[in-house]
């Protein structure tokens, strides 16, 4: 190969890094928040991006973690109830229960529930989910009551927000 073939391998070489290294520098997670009628449970449904799950993981217990293991879940879930809760008017925490959860390769997804209990029971929130590892973790919560929907969003200044 001559020099110039070589330097344009390296400049594409070059080009293909930078694209992986910026392709992940939004940091988000989306949790719906709805109250199911039929079962009369608020239920709860939390995406985060796989990539940054498995690196919280990582960096918190120096390993990697397979999310199809129940081992490993129960490793996850303890997490999710540190960082993620719901309070009631008098400030006490709901009852939220793990349903259980799913994982690919672009996401993990969460499900959790408050049986027996109508989301208009919820006064305040806490979404830290990521934010003690990643400053620059965002956090939306949809409020779906009735069919209308309120975004509130959560990040490293603002844990807790009101549900109403």
């Amino acid at each position: 190969m001559n020099l110039r073939g070589l330097q344009s391998l390296l400049l594409a070489l070059l080009l293909c890094v930078s694209a992986a290294a910026s392709a992940h520098r939004f940091h988000f997670g989306m949790t719906d928040i709805s109250y199911n009628a039929r079962t009369e449970s608020t239920e709860i449904v939390h995406t985060y991006t796989a990539h940054d799950i498995d690196a919280l993981l990582l960096n918190l217990y120096g390993r990697q973690f397979d999310l199809s293991d129940v081992q490993d879940q129960a490793v996850l879930r303890t997490y999710v109830e540190r960082h993620f809760w719901l309070a009631d008017k008098d400030g006490k925490r709901l009852p939220v229960t793990w349903v259980g959860m799913t994982a690919d390769a672009q996401s993990i997804v969460i499900y959790q529930e408050v049986a027996a209990t109508p989301l208009s029971a919820t006064a305040v929130i806490r979404q830290g989910m990521l934010v003690d590892f990643l400053a620059e973790q965002v956090n939306t919560v949809n409020l779906n009551e009735g069919g209308a929907v309120r975004s509130l969003t959560f990040m490293r200044q603002a844990l807790e927000q009101p549900a109403r």
